[in-house]
């Protein structure tokens, strides 16, 4: 009995060993150190938005590192108290190696995060589609269900921009999110999202089919990270329109960024300063152009291939409410039956299905 369970201990911390390796736990925590040093620096907050940035990227690694940090030790004591050879231990023994495996396994798809941006934070943009108020209606629903997973993760939200509809829904509405690899965790919704159900917003209540985009970044906050030429921007300021208030709508603070070469363009005017909104605008814009690089394959900014801008692409999810209930991803078909779970954000299966996916 007892051999078979210290064998069972090393595989064990040979995995968590060679897991702590591959995602740079050690590198990430000396990154961490540095962060909170700076932090520990009254002057740091000279520059309130610097600091939180830098508190933000700490508290995303710290969430990264901690549960590996805590697997490594314990299964190395567990290691260390089998040598001694306590016979009388053997349960407790058994009992703790499996906890530690349930949570290796828990954690291990981290390692599937593998990509350049993968442990960024995320900018999500949803759009409504074809459809009307029923597409409208379903960008909305759809802002819920990303909210609440968010809210299950404990990520820190932030509302960037938001355009209501005018029965119901949204016609856009552009969030940043911050967690341990918010991006690699996401960039599995990046498409078309398709709903069928029976209408609520027709007489006589049809069956509907309506189209939403989720478009998903890595945030590129580092200006240095993806450099922007000014000449190949066109910078707009306009006044605010819609809800917000007395103060959105007396100032010239929307702003338009245009990118030339690809057509991009962005459009905030969520905040009250012009200067806030245009931070956002070039904020989304980096991202936006480091997620076409990163889909065209592209080495540089200037072979991003003119006119291919966050179009319509491919179709990735069905979601049937009418005359079946059905979620199901069109690229790994895994399948979920209670679309009402998806829909309050029990998205964890699809992501990970799509990250061995990607993977394979």
């Amino acid at each position: 009995m007892v051999q078979p369970l210290k064998k069972r201990a090393a595989v064990l911390l040979t995995d968590v060993e060679a897991a702590v390796q591959q995602l740079r736990i050690v590198e990430k925590a000396e990154q961490l150190s540095e962060f909170e040093q700076q932090l520990a620096d009254s002057q740091i907050w000279v520059n309130p938005n610097h600091a939180q940035q830098i508190s933000r990227q700490a508290a995303a690694l710290r969430s990264q590192i901690q549960p590996w940090q805590v697997l490594q030790s314990q299964a190395r004591d567990i290691v260390e108290l089998m040598e001694l050879g306590d016979a009388s231990m053997i349960p407790e023994f058994e009992q703790q190696i499996t906890m530690l495996e349930t949570e290796y396994q828990q954690h291990h798809r981290d390692i599937l995060f593998n990509g350049e941006y993968d442990d960024q934070p995320v900018i999500i943009k949803l759009s409504a589609g074809a459809g009307g108020t029923d597409a409208q209606d379903w960008a909305e629903m759809l802002e819920r269900m990303y909210l609440r997973f968010a809210e299950q993760h404990d990520w820190q939200v932030e509302l960037l921009d938001r355009s209501a509809g005018e029965e119901a829904g949204i016609k856009s509405a552009t969030y940043s999110m911050h967690g341990a690899y918010a991006y690699g965790t996401l960039r599995s919704e990046h498409g078309v999202h398709r709903l069928v159900r029976l209408s609520p917003f027709n007489a006589d209540h049809l069956r509907q089919t309506s189209f939403a985009l989720v478009e998903v970044m890595p945030k590129i906050d580092q200006p240095e990270a993806i450099q922007l030429d000014d000449k190949d921007l066109r910078i707009d300021v306009y006044r605010s329109g819609g809800k917000g208030g007395q103060g959105v709508n007396t100032t010239d603070s929307a702003v338009r960024v245009t990118h030339i070469p690809t057509g991009i363009v962005v459009a905030i005017q969520n905040e009250r300063s012009q200067i806030q909104n245009r931070e956002t605008a070039l904020t989304i814009l980096r991202s936006r152009l480091a997620q076409l690089q990163h889909e065209q394959q592209a080495e540089t900014l200037a072979d991003l291939r003119t006119g291919e801008s966050a179009s319509w692409g491919a179709q990735i999810r069905n979601y049937v409410l009418h005359p079946y209930t059905l979620v199901k991803d069109t690229r790994t078909k895994y399948e979920e039956h209670d679309v009402q779970a998806v829909l309050d954000g029990k998205l964890d299966e699809f992501i990970v299905h799509y990250l061995s996916w990607a993977a394979s």
